[in-house]
């Protein structure tokens, strides 16, 4: 199992959790899912839709920017995009990037009680330490294990 830290988070996040995970990170309470203009190109692209119809159609104007809208399904709020039949993102390849850095989120550098509560691949303590701790490399991608540093 690869798991993934990122410097300044005092958690690992195990990705292979995403399989057997309902997409907490996809529902629940109602947010923000912000994409920019270039996401904006890329999701329009892959969904083969004008971007005009997919501004008016799948986000909301929100703080200068947009929002993927989100659906109410009488007890939360799940992302417009968000299979709930299969529990996947039906643009994963091309979700904006609040989706991917996500579970290194600022919020959770600080409250990291809610994120254990929300994700399964979230791992602390005696868990971390007793895994193959692999870091990221977000300047260049590349992975290294952290017995080599």
């Amino acid at each position: 199992m690869d798991i993934i830290y990122q410097n300044g988070f005092i958690f690992g996040f195990d990705p292979g959790a995403c399989s057997s995970c309902p997409g907490n990170c996809c529902r629940g309470e109602s947010g923000k899912i912000r994409v920019n203009h270039n996401e904006i190109l890329d999701i329009s692209s892959f969904l083969q839709i004008n971007v005009i119809d997919f501004i008016r159609e799948n986000l909301v104007p929100i703080d200068g920017g947009y929002s993927i809208r989100e659906r109410f399904t009488g007890s939360e709020f799940e992302c417009l995009f968000f299979d709930s039949r299969n529990n996947h993102c039906s643009i994963y390849a091309h979700r904006p990037l609040q989706c991917r850095s996500f579970p290194f989120w600022d919020v959770f550098r600080t409250d990291i009680d809610a994120l254990i509560k929300e994700c399964p691949g979230i791992l602390v303590g005696e868990k971390l330490i007793k895994e193959q701790v692999t870091c990221v490399n977000t300047t260049n991608g590349q992975r290294k294990d952290d017995e080599s540093e």
